[in-house]
């Protein structure tokens, strides 16, 4: 016996030792929440990997903190002690709490997202003001104006000029907008005295004619001769009828467009033709048969023709024969150009574009036309329509002097120096020619130059 209490005795304490190895653990794991929670740090705990964690909006903090009132509400002694309603809550329980409605929640289910975006939909403006960027105030004045008029959407479809192109459709709809929605309406009367007088005062010139006025209109006869003084009279003795922005120059203008469509009161529609009289262009057209039309032959065109072709293959032999016979030769400038001088060539006028060369002792320069051929067309070097026919010569003289002479309307510049008409300069080399704003230099070969001056200086002691 005395074994078996003992070993009673030893578990009971064994028992004893772990509830209050327990009990201490549960108080010191109490004790270090408090002491997070009054730090304001949050333990550690395992979550998924599978929800991502993001921040709430006021609207979901709002729902959330309902929805943990309610759980609260029917399980209270469920939930862990920390989370019993005897306990104090967090702080951030307490600023999800804070930002709910201060009445009193009865335990409901959470509200359907659905609410939420219904009062988000309420909340935006409604589009009232949706047509009112193709209807400009200037086309909404001229619906008014017209409308006032004639009385009759249609007319304003067919003969008044907006801004866009509108619709017959399009027209009602702006007008019983105009005239039953008082957003729309309201909007348009602010934007209508916004505009300048002038503005306004032109669009009341265009104005359609009521009835009235082209009644009064169609009893001045066709065949008068109505002056301004007419239509100002008609004016002055019937200011009722019409509009008040009406001048006696439209009035006239007017008059005029109804006489020539036959719109005046002694005027008479003539009927159509009837029976087998044609009507139109292609009704002539299918009438005629194409077998009876015959080719004329024009013996006079024909003649000239020939004649012209003739004369055009003449001038191409010429110009063929007179090829070697040229005393200036034009090339083409580009990068890999040929020398500038050869053993037949005294001078060259180098351009921009092209290079003129010299071969004779004389030489003329202008502009070429059919009738007047020269030997140096400038024309080829860029606009030449103020440089005369025949601008200027150059000329080498026995010495071996180059002078050019200006025959032209306008001066010749040599480096600058004006070259009047009648007048002649020495041309040395390298000089700049300037011709009505085109440039050029003058190069001298030398070398035959040196020959010439040797000749010339052998037959001068005979």
């Amino acid at each position: 016996m005395d074994k078996d209490s003992q070993g009673q005795l030893d578990s009971s304490l064994m028992a004893s030792g772990t509830a209050s190895r327990s009990e201490d653990e549960e108080s010191l794991a109490g004790q270090k929440r408090a002491s997070s929670q009054a730090l304001g740090t949050i333990p550690k705990r395992r979550s998924s990997s599978r929800f991502i964690k993001r921040k709430k909006f006021d609207d979901e903090l709002v729902e959330s903190s309902l929805a943990k009132s309610s759980t609260r509400a029917k399980g209270a002694s469920g939930v862990e002690p920390g989370r019993c309603s005897g306990s104090e809550p967090s702080s951030s329980e307490k600023k999800k709490v804070s930002k709910a409605p201060s009445t009193p929640v009865p335990p409901s289910p959470a509200p359907a997202p659905g609410l939420t975006k219904r009062v988000k939909k309420s909340k935006q403006p409604l589009q009232v003001t949706k047509d009112l960027g193709r209807w400009k105030p200037a086309d909404d004045l001229l619906l008014i104006n017209a409308v006032l008029q004639t009385n009759d959407l249609t007319s304003v479809h067919l003969g008044v000029k907006f801004s866009c192109r509108f619709t017959l459709r399009e027209v009602q709809e702006r007008w019983y907008a105009l005239l039953y929605d008082p957003v729309i309406s309201k909007l348009a009367c602010q934007a209508m005295r916004q505009l300048h007088p002038e503005a306004i005062a032109a669009i009341q010139s265009k104005a359609l004619f009521s009835k009235a006025e082209e009644q009064l209109l169609s009893k001045v006869g066709s065949t008068s001769q109505p002056t301004l003084e007419t239509f100002q009279d008609l004016l002055h003795r019937h200011p009722d009828a019409f509009y008040l922005a009406r001048t006696a120059k439209a009035l006239q203008a007017h008059w005029q467009l109804m006489k020539q469509y036959y719109l005046l009161e002694d005027q008479t529609v003539q009927p159509l033709p009837k029976g087998d009289q044609v009507l139109n262009f292609s009704d002539a057209e299918d009438l005629i048969d194409d077998s009876k039309l015959k080719d004329m032959r024009d013996e006079v065109l024909e003649h000239e023709l020939t004649v012209a072709d003739r004369r055009q293959k003449r001038e191409i032999r010429q110009l063929e024969q007179e090829l070697h016979k040229w005393q200036v030769l034009v090339d083409s400038i580009t990068g890999m150009s040929s020398p500038d001088f050869d053993n037949q060539t005294l001078a060259v006028l180098r351009g921009r574009m092209v290079r003129y060369l010299m071969r004779s002792r004389e030489i003329t320069l202008g502009r070429a036309t059919k009738d007047n051929q020269i030997d140096v067309d400038l024309s080829l070097e860029g606009p030449a329509w103020k440089i005369s026919r025949k601008q200027g010569v150059i000329k080498l003289k026995n010495n071996g002097d180059f002078f050019i002479a200006n025959e032209g309307r306008r001066p010749i510049y040599i480096d600058g120096r004006p070259v009047l008409c009648g007048s002649k300069w020495r041309l040395s080399n390298n000089s700049v020619v300037e011709i009505a704003s085109l440039r050029f230099v003058f190069l001298i070969n030398q070398d035959l130059i040196a020959l010439i001056r040797a000749e010339a200086a052998k037959i001068t002691p005979q």
